[in-house]
């Protein structure tokens, strides 16, 4: 298109020429581009990892809220320090006592959520064309992260003890032949984000030895290590590995992520550095939101309401289950022992975002298994999140999910006799809406 006035090019960004070539890696999310169909109140969602708030008693936040502002107002509302509130990050060490952590306060840093906590490690180890190991599948918000400082993610086998041990130490052989700098393994060990497995007893003592023995320093996201429904809280992979694992932790999941604080325990070197990080990207986190988590952390049972999430989640997730297993029962899925998720396997001639469109005129979503993977892997997978609907909701959603399952096939079985061997995807039709990186 040309400027009636000049003749010159119009362009629908006059600075697009002037971008970092890093900013070529920031695009919006599969589950960003759900949001806004997946809000409609007629749609059964499956697909953002939205915990029940509703599920937090509002007396006890109220009560914290008011404490804080008439004790504590002008300090609340003032400037903090860059690590965080002392008070909270002492609290902190309680949390992280529950997954076997013993640790200084002085090494947890205070975040704005633990994804920026996942911005700054990356912001800080990766150089462009650096590798990242990761989970195959792994969490869509750190795979967008990754991209943006130009990384190269390499995934590794998961099965449903979590991380496969000699995929792990095949993939870093392969990349130490081929001259790749491994800078860090990203994992989610605790309830994964989105395959819902947890790494094994077993495999926890190997997969740190590997990464010791390769100088591989480990990024350990645990947002969902507390929600275990029947069996005791899983130890985390920083328990038995104070040097060699950075601990990524959050009370989005626990608490409410509309405060948007997190945290990153680390080896004292990397704390400085982390530190430093984070002034520069935003000076300090919010002092009001700590102090409010902070006083509600000493007023409240807060490890009692940890137990009541885990009722609720517990009933939902067994409501996916009996649904899948009524609607669904040809298709494979993982069984969570605790979090958020069920990532369920298609038939192979299906593809998840292909089908998501259709899936949506039938009033549910999902998140497709494409978001997951940076390597185009991830189509014959979708994920399904049972922290939000209703257990009620839930029934309808895989419903509604088995009616548009049930159709593609049949419509693939119709196209198979024509000699058209896939169906069109109208996934273009899904307009971009509000971040949602859960």
């Amino acid at each position: 298109m040309n400027d009636a006035r000049g003749g010159q090019p119009i362009t629908l960004d006059r600075w697009l020429g002037h971008y970092a070539l890093r900013a070529s890696g920031l695009s919006a999310s599969e589950v960003r581009a759900l949001f806004a169909v997946a809000s409609r109140p007629e749609v059964v969602s499956l697909a953002g990892g939205m915990p029940y708030v509703r599920a937090l008693p509002e007396d006890l936040v109220r009560s914290a809220l008011e404490s804080v502002m008439t004790n504590e107002g002008p300090s609340a509302l003032q400037y903090g320090s860059g690590q965080g509130v002392p008070r909270l990050r002492e609290q902190i060490l309680d949390v992280m006592a529950l997954e076997g952590i013993s640790a200084s306060m002085d090494n947890v840093v205070v975040t704005t959520g633990s994804q920026q906590a996942l911005d700054l490690v990356t912001k800080l180890f990766i150089d462009p064309g650096d590798v990242i190991l990761a989970e195959a599948p792994s969490y869509v918000g750190a795979i967008g992260v990754f991209r943006s400082y130009e990384a190269h993610v390499v995934h590794v086998l998961t099965d449903h003890d979590g991380l496969v041990p000699e995929a792990l130490r095949e993939a870093i052989a392969q990349l130490r032949q081929e001259k790749k700098r491994i800078k860090f393994l990203y994992t989610i060990p605790n309830f994964h984000n989105p395959a819902g497995v947890t790494l094994s007893a077993e495999r926890r003592p190997e997969i740190l030895a590997i990464c010791q023995e390769n100088d591989i320093l480990i990024l350990e996201d645990n947002p969902y290590g507390l929600l275990s429904f029947d069996q005791p809280v899983p130890p985390a992979l920083r328990s038995l590995d104070e040097d060699g694992v950075i601990y990524l932790g959050s009370f989005s999941k626990t608490l409410a992520p509309g405060f948007r604080v997190g945290w990153a325990l680390a080896p004292h070197a990397i704390r400085e550095k982390l530190v430093l990080a984070a002034e520069a990207a935003i000076l300090c986190p919010s002092s009001f939101s700590q102090m409010v988590i902070s006083e509600y952390l000493a007023q409240a049972d807060w490890r009692g309401q940890i137990d009541e999430f885990r009722g609720v989640y517990r009933e939902r997730r067994d409501a996916m289950l009996g649904a899948l297993d009524e609607h669904l029962p040809d298709l494979a899925w993982n069984i969570p022992q605790g979090g958020f998720y069920i990532w369920v396997d298609l038939p192979e001639q299906l593809d998840s975002k292909a089908m998501l469109p259709r899936a949506v005129t039938e009033l549910v979503a999902y998140t497709p298994g494409t978001a997951f993977f940076a390597d185009g892997g991830g189509r014959h997978n979708l994920r399904l999140s049972f922290s939000y609907p209703t257990p009620e909701n839930i029934r309808v959603g895989i419903r509604r999910l088995a009616t548009v399952i049930q159709g593609e096939q049949d419509l693939l079985d119709t196209f198979a006799g024509t000699g058209i061997l896939s169906l069109p995807s109208v996934s273009e039709n899904v307009t971009a809406p509000p971040p949602d990186m859960s």
